[in-house]
């Protein structure tokens, strides 16, 4: 009898609560972009290829884009689909440089500068940590990618 009327009652106190509490999960859970069409790997993300909508389920995983400065200009690293939401990790700057292009390298110590052409050995972003060979010598040389496109050498 005693564990009967405690089973009711915090079935009574779950259910109040869970009544309470749902409006409100549902509305702090906000918005989330979802693509208008289907954007494939390797293609740049622009405002215009997403919108808006608002997020009804309170169970959905974390970590989806909720806005647009956030996405804007990234390329996608894999098939996003119309719809859905657009995982964060699914996304990566656009390259600053690209592999086997030519590229101007420099180093710079106290007042001295010296640059050289060379043709980076992989893709990469800026701030990014790249090996470079140095056309000239044929030396490989590890540097830093720059906004404007060239590669600061990093000293060993």
């Amino acid at each position: 009898m005693f564990a009967r009327s405690i089973t009711r009652t915090t079935a009574r106190l779950a259910f109040a609560l869970g009544v309470s509490v749902l409006p409100f999960a549902a509305h702090a859970a906000g918005v989330a972009l979802v693509p208008e069409r289907t954007i494939y790997p390797g293609e740049t993300i622009t405002s215009q290829m997403v919108r808006s909508v608002d997020i009804t389920n309170p169970n959905l995983a974390p970590g989806f884009a909720v806005d647009f400065g956030e996405i804007d200009g990234m390329v996608a690293t894999r098939t996003l689909l119309a719809g859905r939401t657009i995982p964060v990790a699914s996304l990566r700057e656009a390259w600053a440089v690209q592999r086997g292009s030519a590229v101007t390298i420099f180093f710079s110590e106290g007042g001295l500068t010296i640059s050289a052409p060379g043709t980076p050995l992989q893709n990469a972003s800026v701030g990014e940590l790249i090996r470079v060979r140095n056309v000239d010598s044929g030396i490989i040389v590890s540097g830093t990618v720059m906004q404007n496109g060239t590669i600061r050498v990093v000293r060993k």
